[in-house]
């Protein structure tokens, strides 16, 4: 199914940032650029390095200077991050566009991308609760307590991804349909944020 082949090579791009885990380490996407895969992977290396930009950002000791760049960094990551659920909506807009859509066919209240989108935050979750559950210097009630959130995030991985498979069953019969609408983003625009505006 869809959601596991999506949610292994999530985990791939996980286990390989933690090789290094350094922010500051290059990106070496190992599938093709034609491929599906490739979106996938880059979509959660995005995830994965922003999920440290923000335990870095919370140091109580940061540089407020260095504060400030790593907040630009999370916006643009933010923006990479839009941009890629919306490349991989276009796949399955295209996967399924001879789809005969039937009479009766409903809406989601989102699109197959931004399902998958938690999926690979949810993907990320689980992994650093692992990380807790396998440390050798924490309490018994900190193990326990770790132990129980992974339970549940492993509970909610089970649920979304039969979701995100029934959803793409239901677009491929034709009894749901895609309609994607680009993020309209405004705090980034010159024209739309008033403070960039006033800049100009």
């Amino acid at each position: 199914m869809f959601s596991q082949f999506a949610f292994d090579i999530f985990e791939k791009s996980i286990q390989q940032y933690h090789v290094l885990d350094d922010v500051k380490q290059p990106f070496n996407n190992p599938y093709p650029k034609n491929e599906i895969s490739h979106l996938l992977y880059r979509k959660n290396w995005i995830d994965t390095v922003q999920w440290h930009y923000e335990d870095i950002i919370r140091d109580p000791e940061i540089n407020p200077e260095a504060a400030l760049t790593l907040k630009r960094k999370i916006d643009a990551s933010n923006q990479d991050r839009t941009d890629l659920v919306e490349y991989i909506d276009s796949y399955f807009l295209n996967k399924y566009q001879l789809v005969q859509v039937k009479e009766n066919a409903t809406i989601n209240t989102e699109s197959p991308a931004w399902a998958i989108d938690r999926l690979s935050i949810l993907a990320l979750k689980i992994y650093h609760m692992q990380e807790e559950v396998d440390r050798k210097d924490a309490s018994k009630e900190h193990i326990t307590t770790c132990t129980s959130k992974l339970n549940v995030l492993l509970e909610q991985k089970k649920d979304l991804t039969t979701a995100i498979d029934q959803l793409l069953l239901d677009i491929e019969e034709g009894s749901k349909f895609m309609k994607v609408y680009k993020q309209m983003k405004m705090y980034n625009d010159d024209e739309l944020n008033p403070v960039l505006r006033g800049q100009k």
